[in-house]
């Protein structure tokens, strides 16, 4: 049977009491773990690590406590990887798909296009052995992982001309994370440029880039891209949901103690319910705002999504025959998908949530509420 994160937390949280004793102090060395981010402040992806941060502190009480440093600030956003894996910071916040280059599995575990939602990240981590996936890559480079932001559907293309349909993009220049999303756009004759995120808004500023996609509403609407775009071309096929968290140090884990580890979890487990929430939140003002400030929305038709679908399968299929742990990563994905998928299209259209078709009377409502 699979070892669910859930599992993993009981286990750590007994561990913890039969160390200890019930009701006796916990009597652990104080622990002070430096913890930099590759977002730097101003891109409200860091809000989750900071969430997770203030926790952790919080719980641990003193027994264990993270220093935190924005990106850019103590090691450059881009090689937070190498800073955990040389020593130069003992953890780091991350998104997955940037180490693609040295593990194509990377790109699987962030997200991958037409493929995981927010919610099967969620279901897929905690109990169908998910966060084994993300340990097993991230052990191959003596790291410990824990997952804890996740993001829904990512915003789309955001561009000066309209892009309504997959024959627009041929032919641009676009400014897209991913190894299968960069495949997937020279198949359509597009040209992907790879920008850090501090660089977005003045490569659209300036032509350098045609369009361009980052993150959630939210994210892109608080780095100012309704400034310097006109047009919105959605959904976010390329990141259909998203997956990040935090880099420790394996040698740093190993020296915490079972309480120590069991706070760390539990802040991780807490930050990815919050996650949701705040970024969805924030999402449904972005949207109004930029549409508000006269962007107009164009949006994929079927046949466009299912031809995007098509290449994103034979990517997967492609990526998987030539690495051997990014093809167990889709497998444990596919996986969860077929002993999940009765039971979701059972659920119709009340499945993960729902928007109704027909809406009550608001109005009368509210007016019965005062």
């Amino acid at each position: 049977m699979k070892s669910t994160f859930k599992q993993q937390l009981t286990a750590l949280g007994a561990a913890g009491v039969m160390a200890f004793g019930p009701g006796m102090a916990l009597a652990d060395d104080p622990v002070n773990i430096q913890m930099t981010t590759t977002w730097p402040e101003g891109i409200n992806l860091i809000e989750a690590d900071k969430h997770f941060v203030d926790l952790v502190n919080r719980l641990g009480e003193g027994s264990i406590n993270i220093d935190f440093f924005p990106g850019n600030t103590i090691v450059p956003s881009t090689q937070v990887f190498d800073a955990v894996r040389s020593g130069a910071t003992q953890a780091a916040a991350d998104w997955p798909g940037y180490w693609a280059g040295a593990n194509t599995a990377f790109s699987l575990l962030g997200s991958f296009p037409m493929l995981f939602t927010a919610q099967d990240y969620v279901l897929w981590i905690n109990e169908w052995g998910g966060a084994e996936m993300f340990d097993e890559a991230y052990g191959l480079y003596n790291i410990k992982y824990l997952p804890y932001s996740i993001i829904s559907t990512e915003s789309g293309l955001r561009s000066t001309k309209p892009l309504a349909s997959l024959d627009d993009l041929e032919g641009k220049r676009l400014r897209m994370s991913g190894r299968a999303q960069g495949a997937i756009l020279a198949e359509l004759g597009g040209a992907q440029v790879m920008l850090p995120g501090s660089e977005v808004y003045q490569s659209l500023e300036r032509g350098v880039v045609d369009a361009a996609e980052f993150s959630s509403p939210s994210t892109d609407y608080g780095m100012g891209f309704q400034e310097v775009t006109q047009h919105w071309s959605a959904p976010g096929w390329h990141q259909p949901g998203s997956a990040a968290g935090v880099m420790i140090a394996q040698d740093v884990w190993d020296g915490l103690s079972e309480k120590q580890k069991f706070i760390m979890q539990t802040a991780a487990q807490a930050t990815m319910t919050w996650s949701i929430g705040y970024y969805e939140r924030t999402s449904a003002e972005a949207t109004k705002a930029f549409t508000e400030a006269g962007v107009k929305v164009s949006t994929l038709s079927a046949e466009d999504m299912t031809r995007l679908q098509a290449m994103a399968n034979a990517n997967l299929v492609t990526e998987a025959c030539e690495n051997p742990l990014f093809a167990k990563i889709t497998v444990s994905k596919l996986e969860y998908m077929k002993e999940y998928e009765q039971w979701r299209e059972m659920q119709g259209e009340f499945a993960q949530g729902r928007n109704l078709s027909v809406f009550p009377d608001l109005e009368a409502i509210r007016a019965c509420a005062e």
